[in-house]
């Protein structure tokens, strides 16, 4: 029995009960794996079904507002993503639903990994979306190597030309390994459970207790914080955001102590203008004089 057999048999059994895999719906799979980027699965959940129950179609995201999607939003952190999401909607309206993943990846806000994900469990393409999972099980698996990196990426979209199968449910393999790089192929994997053991190049090696498990296997990315402030930036952008989706319209000059207990007029003021600004530009806010809203576009 081939890996990729033993995989699916394994999948069958243990493989989680997610909404998202109950659809083919390109849409549908959209909103979840835009939602999922940098959110952990059980948060999603409940975002996922009440975000397609107020919007449930392209046409329907379509014609939402900023303050619409971002009041939906609400919760999920990132909230730049509602906007690049509603903003796809409005392009797929316009243009139809693509049918290939070079047309997904033409798209302003879909990336390599999020087109291949559509094209391979919406529209059933043999094709291989590598994220971070999918990036450590086949690294170990097919390469060899323990704590693979984004530049071993190429060796194992190479390396998956033979793994994958040339027919039957292809599509599940990247869910399969999904669910196996969250249960057993860890950071510290349980190899003596894994169904691909025999198959994996690196299994021997954590076996044996001869792979020094890292503190980070992923780079941290480099996030400004602000001179003393605890948090990085984002962290004070999603909080001026709760405090105007919340209040409705907020003074400019008041912003800062709501949304930071340490805040000091001269030294913090131009910090939150900056923030404020960026935000606009991003389209999660507005101003008008020193009155600061949610768009109504």
């Amino acid at each position: 029995m081939t890996g990729a057999a033993k995989l699916l048999r394994w999948y069958d059994r243990y493989g989680r009960d997610l909404p998202w895999r109950e659809t083919r719906d390109p849409y549908r799979i959209l909103v979840s794996e835009i939602m999922l980027q940098q959110t952990q699965v059980d948060r999603v959940k409940d975002f996922y079904k009440r975000w397609l129950k107020q919007f449930p179609t392209w046409k329907k995201l379509s014609l939402a507002t900023n303050a619409q999607v971002i009041h939906a939003w609400a919760g999920l952190g990132y909230n730049r993503r509602a906007l690049v999401l509603r903003d796809i909607a409005r392009a797929v309206v316009a243009d139809g639903v693509p049918t290939t993943e070079s047309e997904w990846l033409a798209l302003k806000g879909i990336g390599p990994y999020t087109a291949a994900a559509i094209s391979a469990f919406a529209q059933k393409k043999r094709t291989l979306p590598i994220d971070t999972n999918i990036r450590r099980v086949l690294g170990r698996l097919l390469l060899g190597k323990t704590f693979p990196t984004i530049d071993d990426d190429p060796q194992i979209r190479h390396a998956a030309e033979s793994f994958l199968p040339q027919r039957g449910h292809h599509e599940d393999v990247p869910q399969a390994i999904f669910d196996l790089a969250t249960s057993i192929c860890t950071k510290n994997p349980d190899c003596a459970s894994c169904p691909l053991r025999d198959h994996c190049k690196a299994a021997k090696l954590f076996l044996a207790g001869r792979v020094k498990i890292p503190k980070r296997s992923v780079k941290v990315g480099n996030e400004h914080h602000h001179r003393n402030k605890p948090f990085p930036d984002r962290i004070y952008r999603g909080r001026i955001l709760k405090l105007v989706r919340e209040w409705g319209q907020v003074r400019l000059p008041t912003i800062g102590p709501l949304v930071d207990p340490n805040f000091d007029r001269k030294l913090d003021q131009q910090w939150i203008n900056k923030m404020v600004e960026r935000m606009i530009k991003d389209g999660l806010l507005c101003r008008k004089k020193d009155l600061v809203t949610l768009p109504t576009r």
